[in-house]
Parts: C-alpha cells; sequence; structure tokens
C-alpha cells in the first residue's frame, strides 16, 4: 500500500474532483508549509487539470501527468483515435516515485471509479490493485444518492480502500439543498461509507486561503496518519 498517497474519485465527469484536491493542496500548503507535497494526475485526456495545477500549485509542489491525450474522451478511445498506447507502467513508477520522494501524495483520478482507464481496466481496478487509500467526491444534485451506492458498492467488489465521502457544492444554491439531495446521514446509512465533509461553492477557485481553511474542517485525521496533520476542530453536523 502507498501509505503517503491519497487518490480523489468521483462518482462522475465534473463532480468536483480537482476542486476537492486543490483544497487538500492549499491545506498542506497552508498549514503544513515546510512538509514535501506531490500531486498527479494519474492519466489526463483534453486540456484541463494539469493546466489548472501548473496555475494553481506553487514551486514547491512536486506536479506528474504520466500520461496525456489531446482527444477528451476515455483514455482508451483517446489512445485508439490517436495511434498511442497506454502505458500504465509509466503510471505505477510516477506513483512510486513521488511516494518514496514527498511527504504526501494527492493523486486526482479521472471519471468516476468505473471510467475506463484501459480495455480491460477500470479507476477502481487501479485503485484496488494498487492498494489506494480513496476518497470519494459526491456532488450535491438529484441523483447522486444513487449514484454514489453504485460507485462505492463497485468499490467493495473491487476491494477499494475507500477512507470517506466529501460533498461537493457546484452551484451557490448546493448547500442549502444537501439534506434534500444528499443528505449525509442517509448517505452513510447505504453506503457504510463515513461522509467527511463538505465543499461548498467558492467563486474563486485560486484562493488558496480559503481552500486551506475549508479542507481544515474535513475529518482529514481519518484519511491520513496524524503525524501530517495539525490539531483542527471536527467538522461541524
Amino acid at each position: 500500500m502507498l501509505q503517503n498517497c491519497l487518490l480523489i474519485a468521483g462518482t462522475d465527469t465534473e463532480v468536483g474532483k480537482t476542486v476537492v484536491s486543490s483544497a487538500l493542496i492549499a491545506y498542506w500548503r497552508h498549514f503544513l508549509p515546510f512538509s514535501q507535497l506531490g500531486v498527479i494526475k494519474l492519466l489526463q485526456t483534453g486540456i484541463g487539470d494539469r493546466q489548472w495545477y501548473e496555475k494553481f500549485c506553487d514551486e514547491g509542489t512536486v506536479l506528474r501527468v504520466p500520461l496525456e491525450y489531446e482527444t477528451p474522451v476515455a483514455p482508451p478511445v483517446a489512445a485508439q483515435l490517436e495511434g498511442k498506447a497506454i502505458d500504465l507502467g509509466i503510471v505505477w513508477r510516477e506513483l512510486q516515485a513521488l511516494n518514496n520522494s514527498q511527504d504526501f501524495v494527492i493523486a486526482e483520478s479521472l471519471g468516476s471509479l468505473g471510467s475506463p482507464v484501459t480495455d480491460e481496466l477500470t479507476v477502481a481496478d487501479l485503485a484496488g490493485q494498487w492498494k489506494l487509500p480513496t476518497l470519494l467526491v459526491v456532488p450535491v444534485k438529484l441523483g447522486s444518492i444513487g449514484q454514489a451506492i453504485a460507485q462505492v458498492s463497485l468499490a467493495r467488489e473491487r476491494k477499494v480502500n475507500l477512507k470517506g465521502i466529501i460533498l461537493s457544492c457546484g452551484t451557490p444554491e448546493a448547500m442549502g439543498q444537501i439534506e434534500a439531495l444528499t443528505p449525509p446521514t442517509m448517505l452513510q446509512q447505504f453506503t457504510q461509507i463515513p461522509v467527511l465533509g463538505i465543499m461548498p461553492h467558492l467563486e474563486n477557485l485560486l484562493d488558496a486561503s480559503a481552500l486551506a481553511k475549508i479542507a481544515a474542517n474535513w475529518h482529514l485525521e481519518q484519511l491520513v496518519s496524524k503525524e501530517h496533520l495539525r490539531p483542527q476542530a471536527p467538522l461541524s453536523r
């Protein structure tokens, strides 16, 4: 198991994985400025996350994107269209190198746990085979309860070490809709996975200080070992 690594996965595309990852990066940089932090996007198709992280991360953060494809579709399709291979050995070696050289590594997946990475493997397969502690991002919107239940079921089938759920508010209205659309008690009852925090809607995602303070209210002690964290107050429920 990669003890110093956390995989940020989601129930779908565009659910807030990058925002949650950025909040965690901001937390490390704000509260643990002398720690060595690595960030890796396992695979990227199209333009997006690498460009964001290059803008958001400071010079002290080591960023890696081992495999990139220009076409913004699933990696197996993009690789076929572009006449390229998908060498997961490259991804694994980059991930191991970061894990060995950095105090902590934040790894962002693509799509959902069910998204195909190759013609044979999904994100859940990688998370399970590589023994990656995983955080599931669930958006506050209609249908998310069913998606979360399905994703957790897949995670268990693939033996993913799912540590918790973060609720992601993609719109200003979502914060007031949590109990109606994604009530934490119901999610926990059906999935038996703890809801560790809420990512509220934030207009300025480059506000690292605000992101760090948001992440400080999450139950991070259930995600990573205590030596990586500062003492903090628990999330209000």
